[in-house]
């Protein structure tokens, strides 16, 4: 047997079991056991900590247990498999033979019946299922490290099994949208025909991507009607075709690339303007598909699409909590104590998480405390990474955060500085773009919401003067 066949078994039994498919951390254990890993070595594999690979593979190996009526864990596992294997080939051979015995009966008393299983020798009956989803991601990045997002994916999940046709998934950089997003693929993958990964980072025409997402939805099927490529920027959308006939589940990352630098949030570049009659025309027709977009900062067009009962939806991915944790005891960080004072300073923002606890190991012997005395907030290679965001904004939102980074407190946006060059209204239009850009955070204070912004983004505007 190859790692397929062994997957494909596992998944039968499991999904026979508890009516759910093996999710990717259980396909992980499963791989690297048949390939003799050790635990160590499956959770560097799959990107998590070996302490929860262990509580994982504990509860497989039990669940595996009670459905085959035999002890199994990590050592006998192989083995217990090609067993198996061995016994239902044995019994597919006698079944196929019996039926041709029958047939041969009825053959003779002129009463031939339907043979009502007609496996072939040597095809177990576990490959007897619907063939396996095609599958393209290779345009996704290389998984980071997925911390526990319980109430995010079951949100997620919930609005693809509920038909939700279009999906933003909004963040900073490093805020964890890649990771979530693999990690909900590994989930949900079995509800759909195709799934496929793209990013936009290079900008592509909305035609090229089409004709790319055609080509991969399409597989071996013919192409219903003939189309001019102009069609794939007005009128009928040729990819719905293949959105109905197939229930896909189409990934477009970085999509803040196709918006203009210099203007407020989700206006885009010339010549880019037909992707938003795109996003509309994929949320309001009728299909069974689903598309998901990854982006800094919310198309305009979303906002007026989305809604409680509509089939487009926005999530708004914040920083971990508690979950954090597990950076800091990765990197070997001392003084527990003091981990959710770095959260919170952080934001639970994964990346920045992982920058900071290097620091702190590197310079500060893991020393937390050490490194909180500093009257300083910590940027280094965060720099970088905020100057991308910045560079993007308008010299309104320039002002207005500037403005939000020297109020201590929650600013009321009612109460602006009679020196302040924006009108209320102006500002008002500001603050909703740099809402959607992930830049600010809304608080309520006495029944009102104020404004404010994170300690690593106020370091870095304080840095920039």
């Amino acid at each position: 047997m190859d790692v397929q066949e062994v997957l494909k078994l596992a998944d039968d039994i499991v999904f026979a079991k508890t009516g759910k498919h093996l999710n990717h951390l259980q396909e992980g254990i499963l791989r690297g056991t048949w390939q003799r890993q050790k635990y160590p070595e499956i959770a560097k594999t799959c990107y998590r900590s070996e302490a929860h690979v262990k509580k994982v593979a504990s509860k497989l190996w039990k669940l595996l247990s009670q459905t085959l009526g035999e002890d199994i864990n990590q050592s006998n596992f192989r083995y217990t498999v090609e067993r198996l294997q061995l016994s239902i080939v044995e019994s597919n051979f006698g079944n196929y033979y019996a039926q041709i015995d029958n047939f041969s009966v009825c053959e003779n008393n002129s009463h031939p019946s339907e043979i009502p299983n007609t496996e072939k020798p040597n095809q177990p009956i576990y490959n007897q299922t619907k063939p396996k989803e095609r599958l393209d991601l290779s345009d996704a990045p290389e998984p980071n490290l997925f911390y526990n997002r319980t109430s995010e994916l079951t949100t997620l999940e919930n609005w693809i099994l509920g038909r939700t046709r279009l999906i933003t998934i909004l963040g900073l950089s490093g805020i964890g949208k890649t990771a979530l997003t693999l990690q909900l693929i590994s989930q949900i993958q079995h509800e759909f025909d195709r799934i496929i990964w793209r990013s936009l980072r290079n900008s592509p025409p909305l035609a090229s991507l089409q004709t790319d997402l055609i080509k991969f939805c399409r597989g071996d099927a013919p192409v219903p009607v003939p189309y001019p490529e102009e069609r794939a920027t007005t009128g009928a959308l040729p990819l719905l075709e293949y959105l109905r006939s197939h229930r896909c589940l189409i990934i477009l990352d970085d999509i803040q690339t196709i918006f203009s630098s210099g203007q407020l949030a989700g206006n885009y570049q010339p010549g880019y303007e037909n992707y938003g009659a795109f996003f509309k025309q994929i949320t309001e027709s009728s299909h069974n598909s689903c598309l998901i977009l990854l982006s800094w900062e919310k198309p305009r067009e979303i906002a007026a699409l989305e809604g409680e009962n509509r089939p487009c939806k926005s999530l708004q991915l914040n920083g971990l909590g508690a979950e954090a944790q597990e950076i800091f005891r990765e990197k070997g960080l001392a003084e527990p104590e003091k981990w959710s004072e770095l959260i919170d300073l952080y934001r639970g923002n994964p990346l920045w998480l992982n920058i900071v606890a290097t620091l702190i190991q590197d310079l500060f012997g893991g020393s937390v405390s050490e490194f909180l005395s500093y009257d300083t907030l910590f940027l280094g290679d965060l720099e970088s990474l905020l100057h991308q965001h910045f560079d993007r904004l308008t010299a309104s939102e320039q002002q207005a955060i500037t403005w939000l980074a020297n109020t201590p407190e929650p600013a009321d946006i009612s109460k602006i500085p009679e020196n302040f060059q924006l009108s209320p209204p102006e500002l008002l239009k500001v603050m909703q773009s740099l809402g959607r850009r992930s830049l600010v955070e809304t608080v309520k204070q006495n029944g009102r919401s104020h404004f404010t912004i994170a300690p690593v983004i106020r370091e870095y505007i304080t840095n920039k003067k």
